[in-house]
């Protein structure tokens, strides 16, 4: 199937160029100018992928971030940000933005990234989903005070749901397989966002940061231990 592609910019020139680059390249594309619009299209159709801006009338694209991610909605973002700012980036990253480009940035970089991601999204998901048979057992990951429900990207303690981002769940879900011992910044960032992933490890620190506070503020016998200089220490008590 040709990706869909949601572009969320106000500014015409630059909505009207992604198009048409990303159209030259066999992805279908719907652009919308307004934040409130988006919601309510990327809400009401299915898209492989959403090239974010941040200023944007009516709701701005951290608003839109939060808003979605709040809806379970677990489709790849890209943000694009007209600054550099260490916290701007940060505060979309948190909110549940898969990877972010400043701009001006170059197209073909940007075509790089789309492709990346889309590539990524695939190899993590097995593409697209089967339906699951009422008589097949659902898979269920038990560390401790968690139940992890991979098909569902869920997790449970107690009965009460801990609300992840996509890629928190992935790196949890990583780090499951590797329990005790070091993962590098490295190894998360090649296996989690992809070896042609052109952004910087912090993307990966922030995502851990914010799996640890909310692992921390739900339960205590699951914890990330960071490892100064090298990586993470997934630990179950």
């Amino acid at each position: 199937m040709i990706p869909n592609i949601l572009i969320v910019e106000d500014e015409p020139t630059i909505a009207t160029l992604l198009s048409y680059n990303l159209n030259k390249e066999n992805f279908k594309t719907t652009i919308v100018n307004h934040g409130g619009e988006a919601f309510r299209v990327a809400m009401d159709t299915s898209f492989d992928l959403i090239l974010l801006d941040i200023m944007l009338p009516g709701l701005n694209g951290f608003q839109l971030l939060e808003k979605w991610r709040q809806e379970g909605m677990g489709t790849p973002i890209i943000i694009l940000t007209a600054r550099n700012a260490e916290e701007e980036i940060v505060q979309g990253l948190v909110s549940g933005a898969d990877d972010y480009m400043t701009k001006p940035f170059a197209l073909s970089e940007l075509l790089a990234r789309v492709h990346a991601v889309l590539r990524r999204t695939q190899l993590f998901t097995g593409g697209e989903k089967q339906p699951v048979k009422s008589s097949e057992r659902e898979e269920i990951i038990q560390l401790g005070e968690l139940n992890i429900y991979p098909e569902k990207y869920e997790v449970h303690q107690g009965g009460k749901s801990i609300t992840l981002r996509p890629k928190e769940f992935q790196v949890l879900l990583y780090m499951t397989k590797r329990i005790g011992k070091i993962i590098t910044r490295e190894e998360l960032m090649n296996d989690i966002w992809g070896f042609d992933y052109f952004g910087e490890q912090r993307t990966v620190d922030v995502h851990v940061s914010s799996l640890r506070k909310k692992l921390e503020m739900n339960q205590q016998s699951v914890q990330i231990d960071a490892v100064r200089g090298v990586g993470y220490k997934l630990i179950v008590r």
